[in-house]
């Protein structure tokens, strides 16, 4: 075999296995860039998280919106570490929103969904992009 052959070989031997070795890159790239898109971080626990450059007070209020808007009921609020926790329901789900002062102007946001066992993370993420969607109206 020529050199020019057996390279040819060799190169198309690395491309089949290479796109053998890839299979499951798709799906994993895909979900990667759900939240990267949407610039919502997420943990394997189905928690979604975003911090925002606007004070507490304004991220309150628009929690708030985003959960009227969403016909999502707010049960109790209570203080926390810096911050503050708010508690609400909506149809078989707890939902908890905790609002963290990172600073004067600087706001984490941290939403969980859980349905019994199971963690929404469906839900927690759409919680976060329509609170910056009402911070953005305001």
């Amino acid at each position: 075999m020529t050199n020019c052959a057996a390279f040819s070989c060799r190169l198309l031997a690395t491309l089949a296995l290479a796109s053998l070795l890839t299979g499951c890159d798709p799906i994993t790239l895909t979900a990667l860039g759900v939240g990267a898109a949407a610039g919502v971080q997420h943990t394997l626990t189905g928690i979604a998280y975003k911090t925002f450059t606007a004070p507490m007070p304004r991220v309150r209020t628009a929690v708030k919106t985003a959960l009227s808007n969403m016909d999502i009921k707010v049960g109790a609020t209570e203080k926390i570490e810096n911050g503050e926790r708010i508690k609400a329901r909506a149809a078989d789900r707890d939902i908890e929103i905790e609002l963290e002062a990172l600073s004067s102007r600087t706001t984490r946001v941290r939403s969980t969904a859980r349905s019994g066992l199971f963690m929404d993370s469906a839900t927690a993420t759409e919680i976060i992009l329509q609170t910056e969607k009402a911070l953005g109206a305001t």
